[in-house]
């Protein structure tokens, strides 16, 4: 017997796409994005900065390793949705836990499968991302666009995946502790957090909304800024932090922690047509001429044009359209990264980058003593 269509996807240019349903079966307005990743859907599933969108892959096979409890990048996935070419709900994998529909469905995450993803990908890198209805079959395209035009995607993404009190993660066993690191959760990859604990660092991590004299209060030697969904200039609270700890200790920033860092310093930022998301985006340090091929996911970027009127120098760039993919202010030992130096999933080339921060760290302890 022949498999029915249950579910579509309706965009706001009037486009749709029919395929058969998993996971969560609510019906979602979201911002539809693509991501070119091989390998790594529990992680892209399981990272905040996926909050309100819905993720189409462009592997076609999602699903045929299941999902391991050790392999989550925060404990509770906000994602919207994912849209998969072919899903398998039968996983062969021995560290399997769950099938991805089965966590889909606990979680609330939408799913859709059997979509012409190369026609959709192709769509969206050609228009742009966008709205997008994910409802019953039965919905008809007029009333999934005046749904869509009567929309509006919600601006409180950070604050929804912040965590909400302060918590301590010491460092890895087997490491002597070296430096207390503050790590402002704007909606953090956990693997940010492991590479900072496998490298000796205790890390206090705290909500996004927190205070400069708050973290100052903490001592930390260093401030890493995390990734995060959204739109940085929905945050001024954290950009502000971040600008009166200038100077104060090295600042880390990934992701959304580097668009944060770059606006505390008075640079702008704009929205790209389509983002960066997959773990094959080629950067090249300036410095050294070197190429890493990075994992990314972000919509937005920091505008080349504004960094003149900033003390910020670009540091890194990337080769497929030219954005900006790093900077640093060297007074005050602050830097920061477009990609994921801590991968999960994707290349490992710039896990050198924590090493980096820990060395500013030290300096930054040196020169402390010395004056003393």
């Amino acid at each position: 017997m022949k498999k029915v269509y249950d579910r579509q996807i309706i965009l706001e240019d009037g486009s749709h796409y029919s395929g058969y349903g998993f996971g969560d079966i609510k019906d979602k307005i979201l911002e539809i994005v693509f991501n070119t990743s091989l390998v790594g859907y529990q992680e892209i599933l399981s990272d905040p900065s996926y909050t309100n969108q819905a993720v189409v892959m462009t592997y076609p096979l999602i699903g045929n390793y299941g999902m391991a409890g050790d392999d989550y990048e925060t404990p509770v996935p906000t994602i919207g949705a994912l849209v998969v070419h072919d899903y398998n709900p039968e996983p062969s994998n021995f560290r399997s836990e769950a099938s991805l529909g089965e966590v889909m469905v606990k979680y609330g995450i939408a799913g859709i499968s059997g979509v012409d993803t190369r026609k959709l990908n192709r769509s969206i890198r050609d228009y742009g991302s966008r709205k997008a209805l994910i409802t019953d079959i039965g919905t008809s395209l007029e009333e999934g666009l005046a749904r869509l035009r009567g929309a509006q995607l919600p601006t409180d993404a950070v604050s929804r995946v912040s965590c909400r009190e302060t918590w301590f993660s010491p460092a890895e066993a087997g490491t002597e502790p070296s430096f207390h690191v503050v790590l402002i959760d704007c909606g953090m990859k956990h693997n940010i957090l492991r590479s900072l604990n496998r490298r000796g660092c205790n890390v206090t991590v705290v909500p996004w909304n927190t205070s400069a004299q708050e973290i100052m209060a903490l001592d930390p030697d260093g401030v890493l800024i995390s990734n995060g969904p959204g739109d940085p200039t929905d945050v001024p609270e954290t950009i502000e932090t971040v600008r009166a700890l200038h100077g104060f200790c090295p600042i880390f920033g990934i992701c959304l922690g580097h668009q944060i860092l770059s606006l505390s310093y008075g640079a702008t930022t704009y929205k790209l047509k389509f983002g960066h998301r997959g773990g094959n985006h080629p950067v090249r340090d300036i410095r050294t001429g070197k190429i890493e091929i990075t994992s990314q996911n972000h919509s937005y970027a920091v505008d080349r044009k504004s960094l003149p009127a900033t003390p910020l120098s670009e540091t890194h760039v990337n080769i497929l359209d030219d954005t900006i993919e790093g900077v640093e202010c060297q007074k005050d030992r602050a830097f920061s990264v477009q990609y994921h130096p801590e991968s999960s999933p994707g290349p490992q080339d710039s896990a050198y980058l924590f090493d980096r921060f820990l060395v500013l760290m030290a300096a930054s302890g040196e020169a402390g003593t010395e004056e003393e």
